[in-house]
């Protein structure tokens, strides 16, 4: 039988388990990256795990959500990310260089590669034929260690694409179209492999919007073939030498096909205040728009930004209208600037941010109250933007610039239809994005060049904690959620929060703050207690922040009708038992409710037991399942990931490399 390209890339990398969906493997990692939010804990664990240098064929460090450094604690942040990146063997990207994602893909991504990043939208590069798989710090940092990373081996869905996009559909509403018919947990437990002739017609910016999209689904990965067009795009970036030919096998068996015709397609939006409330933009016409943004990882390359600034050629933005452009690399702010783009988008009255994530998540150009802010992100979580009651909608950047052009959402055909002398503009590629024309190193400093060979720690940095072994006996429900509780809900990453990432003692403060304020000091009065969750708990970003903070407040157990896969990971890193419940009893349970674990939960979890039988205010019982590898029954035994990787260092037994390998 032959292999799907996912296969191909999971058989050269495999060093434990069987390629069988739903079992546990383990995989080498070729490349890491992280960011400035992830980073610092990924760093700082790697420095508790007593290891010496990277590992991994490469390692990058990026600096793109606090870039506007508006508190010293971010800037000390960056100063220690800039020092442990010298002392270990990473390569730093500088703040205001650009997002992780598309900086790692004109710099570092390369077909055949696998790729773990510590942010959930690393799976972008996928659009290249890499292997990208987001996952959180502590995977991050065993992995840069030289262990592998393990992951059950999800289901490979065939995405058969047909046809070409018509006029005014693009990347995104591919997309979008999926979210719309699969939902935001579509994906979980999949990976998605692109293929069919529509496939072929894509270039490769558009390639890798669909793929950082597919986080969106929940899906693990995203993946497209290789073909002409990445070498071209390679060549491109002058890194044609890496081009690999990836193709599935002819006789390659996939779990599921999924049709889609391009042709078919129209401009799209996801309404607030989930990425799947999907519709055709004319059901949303008229709205007024007070914010547009163009950029983020997923819309923000030259690519993406040079059909608005041809909208916007001999026209302004509407008055009552603001417009922010915030390109995704100083690559594509520099092609822009080089060819007069950007003068002639501020003369439309378009304002232009550095090269961040900020606004994604809530840090600058936060929307007005009772306002409407069109955006060409992946999210459009609430209070995501920065503001609780917001209303943001998602959508590319052609049905943004219409909207800046009106003042309002109007489907893109119409407005051409109406102006007369507007044409679509179709995606055109940069002709070249080497030195001069946007890729320069100036803002990449690489291991021989590092800086520093030492570690820097500012005030605010603190320890790792962690938990010596398992303790579970149940508790209070100190907190029943509902359905895709997010990662955002759990710990924000708001200006005034984000800036204790690396101080767990006072970011726990902020901990399910989103659902709950009192919360954290109810967990703390508490001495501990249980979470309750509906389905898709812990959706969203990689921030093992989310599993950390609760594990600091004494949470001991989540119940939830399903889990995110990063999240699940994260509970098990940090010694927190994530036990599955049925619809019943999810409705049955009451918060400040008793759950106590009739079993012993230590013995269980070490002897593979997988139902507890839980008592609810000594007048009920249900059953609660532990769904766990053995390795992950073994982690949770010592406490968490952290723990037993250090026991077992000292056994003997492999996790990460040793400090001298």
């Amino acid at each position: 039988m032959g292999q799907t390209i996912t296969e191909k890339i999971l058989d050269d990398h495999l060093v434990e388990g069987e390629l069988t969906p739903g079992e546990e493997i383990g995989i080498e990692i070729d490349q890491v990256l992280t960011q400035d939010t992830t980073g610092t804990m990924v760093w700082l664990q790697f420095e508790a795990l007593d290891l010496d240098e990277v590992q991994t064929e490469l390692a990058a460090q990026y600096c793109d959500h606090q870039t506007y450094q508006f508190d010293f604690k971010n800037t000390d942040d960056h100063r220690f990310l800039r020092s442990a990146a010298g002392t270990y063997g990473a390569y730093f990207s500088r703040p205001g260089n650009g997002i992780c994602h598309q900086v790692h893909k004109e710099n570092f991504a390369a077909p055949g590669k696998t790729l773990l990043g510590s942010d959930s939208h690393t799976p972008t590069p996928g659009g290249l034929g890499q292997l990208a798989i987001g996952a959180g710090g502590l995977d991050i940092a065993v992995a840069m260690g030289g262990g592998p990373y393990y992951v059950e081996m999800p289901e490979v869905v065939n995405v058969h694409l047909e046809g070409e996009l018509p006029e005014w559909a693009t990347a995104k509403d591919v997309a979008l179209h999926l979210l719309g018919e699969l939902t935001v947990k579509g994906g979980v437990g999949k990976i998605f492999e692109y293929t069919g002739p529509g496939a072929e017609n894509l270039s490769i910016p558009e390639r890798t919007t669909i793929t950082n999209l597919g986080t969106e689904l929940g899906a693990t990965s995203s993946i497209f073939a290789t073909d002409e067009k990445t070498k071209d795009w390679l060549a491109r970036q002058d890194r044609e030498e890496e081009y690999v030919d990836l193709q599935p096998d002819d006789d390659a068996e996939y779990a599921e096909t999924i049709e889609v015709d391009l042709s078919d397609l129209e401009p799209l939006v996801a309404a607030p205040s989930m990425p799947d409330n999907v519709a055709p933009v004319s059901e949303y016409e008229g709205t007024d728009v007070e914010q547009v943004i163009i950029g983020s990882c997923t819309n923000g390359a030259y690519e993406d930004i040079l059909p608005s600034a041809k909208m916007l050629e001999g026209r302004e933005v509407a008055k009552s209208t603001e417009m922010i452009v915030a390109p995704g690399s100083k690559q594509a702010s520099e092609m822009l600037a080089r060819e007069g783009w950007t003068a002639e988008m501020m003369a439309a009255g378009v304002n232009f941010s550095e090269a961040t994530c900020g606004a994604c998540i809530g840090i600058g150009h936060v929307p007005a109250s009772d306002s409407v802010s069109l955006r060409t992100f992946n999210r459009n979580f609430e209070g995501r933007s920065g503001i609780e009651d917001d209303s943001v909608f998602l959508c590319s950047p052609e049905v943004a610039t219409a909207a800046a052009i009106t003042g309002e959402i109007v489907d893109p055909r119409d407005l051409a239809d109406d102006l007369g002398d507007l044409e679509a503009p179709g995606l055109e590629m940069g002709d070249k994005y080497g030195p001069g024309m946007g890729r320069d190193d100036s803002d990449i400093i690489s291991p021989d060049e590092a800086i520093d060979d030492g570690l820097v720690k500012g005030p605010n940095i603190g320890d790792v904690p962690l938990k010596d072994d398992i303790d579970v006996d149940g508790g209070e429900a100190l907190l029943k959620m509902e359905d895709n509780i997010t990662t955002d809900h759990i710990i924000p990453a708001t200006a005034d929060i984000l800036k204790f990432r690396s101080n767990i003692e006072k970011l726990s403060e902020f901990t399910l703050s989103r659902v709950d304020d009192t919360f954290a000091q109810r967990a703390l009065d508490a001495d501990g207690g249980v979470l309750v969750a509906g389905e898709n708990y812990g959706q969203g970003s990689s921030r093992e922040h989310a599993a950390l903070c609760p594990m600091y407040l004494g949470i001991e157990a989540v119940f939830a009708q399903s889990f995110a896969r990063i999240h699940k990971a994260n509970l098990f890193n940090f010694g927190i038992v994530p036990l599955a419940i049925d619809a019943e009893t999810y409705e049955k349970i009451e918060q400040g409710d008793d759950l106590a674990i009739v079993d012993d939960v230590p013995a269980g979890v070490r002897s593979g037991q997988e139902e507890f039988t839980v008592s609810v205010n000594g007048e009920w019982e249900f059953t609660a399942d532990l769904d766990a590898s053995e390795r992950e029954r073994d982690i949770l035994a010592a406490g968490g990931k952290l723990s037993w990787v250090k026991q077992q260092h000292s056994d003997g037994g492999s996790g990460a490399a040793p400090a001298d390998d």
